[in-house]
């Protein structure tokens, strides 16, 4: 039976509470990497509105106004930006098992963004 989708609010309401009951939802480099992973799941959903909106090609206009296809310059900072939110996700897991005050007796952070 497959998972219901959450919506990054909820996902992140979710982290929030693992990191809480693990006692380092306060921890500096918790916050300030929670939040940055926040940013960049924002910005990944634009990039995707914007993939969806104008397709894999765009025209550019080069010398004399010559349009020209190319690729679309939001797949580029799509793809450099997840792969950004994964090192952050690692570096999350990497925090919430290094700084936990509490062991995790429910699902690990790990599985649950695994989905």
């Amino acid at each position: 039976m497959p998972k219901s989708k959450m919506s990054l609010q909820q996902q992140a309401k979710k982290i929030l509470e693992q990191a809480e009951s693990r006692g380092v939802s306060s921890n500096y480099f918790f916050a300030t990497t929670f939040n940055r992973y926040q940013v960049q799941m924002r910005i990944l959903d634009d990039l995707e509105k914007a993939i969806l909106e104008h397709g894999a090609t765009v025209e550019k206009e080069y010398v004399r106004g010559r349009p020209n296809l190319t690729a679309n310059p939001a797949i580029t900072e799509y793809n450099k930006t997840a792969t950004a939110a994964n090192g952050t996700v690692a570096t999350l897991i990497k925090i919430l098992d290094t700084l936990s005050t509490e062991p995790d007796t429910t699902d690990s952070l790990s599985e649950f963004l695994d989905g």
